[in-house]
């Protein structure tokens, strides 16, 4: 093997190594690392990696269902869907390389996450998109770059995933001033397996061949999962070379392979190369069955000329799987990869050893032992402080303010960047390829597709109001488990499970750590009240630039159950001549409200508490009412109260909307009450309807008509509805071409 590193503090300090870390590394091999072990372990020690400083903070978060199939720990989550099929998904962030080259950061994020999904043996079929950007509505140099990563950050998402015939269907999309520095980026994707054809990341079998097929391997991406754990400063554009560049094209190519082979027995276990490249997956692979293996690294494909050993371990060129074969199998392998024009080599082996052995043309380049790669990775118990700035904010209310006429508050609330409509986003997505698309972008709330094989329609919704996670971190994450589940329920599906990406700032920050800790707390208590287990999911540290960190995000996407594709239910009005409900308390809830935001300039106020049980009896209406077909439509309240859940309905339905509601104050129009929903129902259906509300409270406030707006003391006519919430985004996004 090659000598031990001579400027040693040097090679620490950008691999982002403390001393301890290399004491500990020289404890485990027992000598001197090389550079090709370092560069391994400062992969695998990553905080993007091992979780170093959110592992404490995971444990106990609810797992298990008699639905869940795999939980966390694998490249993807798998629940029953019934019928003998599975659904496969996960949510990840590609948060700093999107912030670095939004095209290439944006597409190769929505790849990977693709590859996880069919890596276990499933087809991908739909996929969301959760993002955050920095303030796009001024005219300063700031404003005018993020509009730039905007149209960057779709026009990767929308190349990659329309290239993969993997429809687009949904997500959401904010504005604050505190991603200016950093935005976030987090794709979702979903695919269908049958339920015992489920393919896991082990390697296993002395003797079995280790194979590497794909693409080749370049020197892109290399870093990249280091430079994922570290915060941004003003230098940081230098870091464009650790930014991977995708092929759809190729990817496309590699889940077809992929998918005829698993109609094979040759395959033990299949793992993607996402972050840390050949060195994750490797590792991982052998990890989760106790093996050892040995690998040639000379006989992995290369697109490069002169690349090293430590090239080929850390780079993170896409498209690219690791798979152990059944001994044997290897040329029939090779053949099916090559049928769709993949490389495909074998490189390796696995054996008893439990160690990684690593071979340079005949020579041992590098030899780890690999459980404590991964089980001795540092676990920090970074110190924890409640933020200062709580306090300050907590008493904060509207009546402080001089408030403007409902009117004017509605107008400025319905135009502004999160709350109209974004098809210049999701129009460059493509929603309808594969034909399975029964609710789209745009048509609010949760998304839903069929699944032709087994009968029944899949809802899916991501969601987090981040204004409520920085004025409560804890009960602000679980207002976002609880906002995504009501999405789905309003469509009729049963909440089924969830996948998380918990996007905060620096951990080092022991104000940024006691977020990240109350957020877990709020998820774990959210997600056990409400029957809706993790299966999976992502945490994304140091979304912080020059010490300002985003706030705390814990986008949370659900994933539910109608059992009945022909049941599912709308979000916008279905007839002029129907009656609206509200259902749930209304009261003047205000804090982190768009309210607040937009009319008084604050992010402030206290969250009203939420009621786990007034929830699950909302959900449970909107499902059984639905079986039933006593509804015409249902939407959730959230972001700008019934006022703005009814002209988003008004808008997209193209139908009006004659409403009084009874109100403590004027603005209760605008309240973000937990726990409410809008209900469209035929007045034939008003009786059996209400009969099942039991202890629900319920307010008849109008009707749909042929058009205009009227709710209270606010009034909009239908042509200036359209046009405020159809054409601002266009407008702002656009303004700089």
């Amino acid at each position: 093997m090659s000598q031990p590193l001579e400027n040693i503090e040097e090679v620490l300090a950008s691999h982002k190594l403390s001393n301890e870390d290399y004491i500990h590394i020289k404890e485990i091999l027992k000598r001197e690392p090389n550079l090709v072990e370092i560069g391994i372990f400062s992969a695998m020690w990553s905080e993007h990696c091992s979780y170093k400083s959110s592992k404490k903070h995971l444990s106990g978060f609810p797992t298990k269902a008699p639905w869940v199939i795999q939980g966390p720990g694998e490249n993807a989550g798998v629940i029953d869907i019934g019928g003998g099929y599975a659904a496969v998904f996960k949510m990840e962030s590609h948060n700093h390389p999107s912030f670095i080259e939004p095209y290439q950061g944006a597409a190769t994020g929505v790849g990977g996450i693709m590859r996880d999904v069919f890596t276990m043996g499933a087809r991908p079929v739909a996929s969301l998109n959760a993002l955050r950007f920095g303030n796009v509505n001024k005219d300063n140099d700031v404003a005018k770059h993020q509009r730039y990563l905007v149209r960057g950050v779709v026009d990767g998402i929308g190349g990659y995933g329309n290239c993969m015939g993997v429809p687009t269907i949904g997500g959401e999309v904010s504005f604050d001033d505190s991603y200016n520095g950093n935005i976030l980026v987090n794709a979702f994707n979903l695919g269908i397996a049958k339920s015992d054809e489920i393919f896991l990341g082990v390697a296993e079998g002395i003797g079995n061949p280790v194979m590497y097929v794909g693409s080749k391997t370049g020197r892109d991406g290399l870093g990249g999962a280091v430079m994922s754990s570290d915060s941004f400063t003003e230098e940081s554009k230098s870091l464009r070379p650790t930014v991977q560049v995708g092929d759809p094209f190729t990817e496309k190519l590699l889940l077809e392979a992929c998918l005829e082979l698993f109609k094979t027995d040759y395959v033990i276990g299949i793992q993607d190369m996402g972050a840390a490249g050949l060195t994750s997956s490797a590792f991982e692979m052998a990890g989760r069955s106790g093996s050892g293996m040995i690998m040639n690294l000379d006989c992995v494909p290369a697109r490069e000329e002169g690349m090293t050993p430590y090239d080929f371990m850390l780079s993170e060129s896409q498209e690219r799987m690791l798979l152990c074969a059944k001994k044997g199998s290897e040329q029939a392998i090779i053949d099916i990869f090559e049928k769709w024009d993949l490389d495909a080599a074998v490189v390796g082996e696995v054996t008893a050893t439990g160690t990684m052995e690593l071979f340079w043309h005949g020579e041992k380049c590098a030899e780890v032992p690999v459980d404590p790669v991964s089980e001795e990775a540092p676990i920090l118990d970074r110190p924890t402080t409640r933020p200062t700035y709580l306090d300050k904010i907590k008493n904060i209310k509207i009546t402080d303010f001089d408030r403007p006429s409902n009117q004017d508050a509605f107008e400025k609330m319905l135009g502004s960047m999160e709350i109209v409509d974004k098809s210049w986003i999701y129009e460059q997505y493509d929603s309808m390829v594969q034909t399975n698309t029964i609710k789209k972008g745009g048509q609010l709330d949760a998304s839903v597709i069929r699944v032709k094989e087994n009968g029944v329609a899949l809802a899916m919704s991501s969601d987090c109001n981040v204004r409520y996670c920085y004025i409560d971190p804890r009960n602000g994450a679980a207002a976002a488990v609880v906002e995504s589940g009501r999405n789905v329920a309003m469509s009729g599906a049963t909440p089924k499970a969830i996948t998380d990406c918990l996007n905060y700032g620096n951990p080092e920050n022991p104000e940024v750590m006691w977020q990240f800790a109350q957020g877990c707390l709020g998820i774990k208590e959210a997600c056990a009240e409400l029957t809706t287990p993790v299966i999976g999911g992502n945490v994304s540290l140091y979304n912080e630039t020059n010490g300002v960190s985003v706030f705390p995000t814990p986008a949370i996407a659900t994933v539910g159950v109608n059992e009945d594709q022909d049941r599912v239910l709308m979000s916008n009005f279905s007839a002029s001549g129907n009656s609206l409900f509200l259902v749930g308390e209304s009261a003047s809830d205000f804090g982190g409200s768009l309210y607040m935001k937009e009319i008084c300039d604050q992010v402030a106020g206290e969250l009203a508490p939420i009621d786990y049980k007034k929830e699950l009896a909302l959900w449970n209406l909107v499902i059984e009412a639905n079986k039933k077909g006593l509804l015409e439509s249902a939407k959730d309240l959230s972001s700008g109260g019934a006022a703005i859940a009814l002209a988003k309905m008004s808008a997209t339905s193209g139908f009006g909307v004659k409403a009084t509601m009874k109100t403590s104050m004027n603005e209760d129009i605008f309240s973000e009450s937990f726990s409410r929903a809008i209900i469209e129902v035929k007045s034939e259906n008003e009786a059996e309807f209400t009969s099942m509300l039991n202890a629900l409270a319920c307010e008849k406030i109008g009707t749909t008509t042929p058009k205009d707006f009227s709710l209270n003391d606010v009034t909009m006519s239908t042509e200036k509805m359209d046009d405020i919430y159809f054409n601002t985004f266009k407008k702002v996004i656009e303004q700089d071409i």
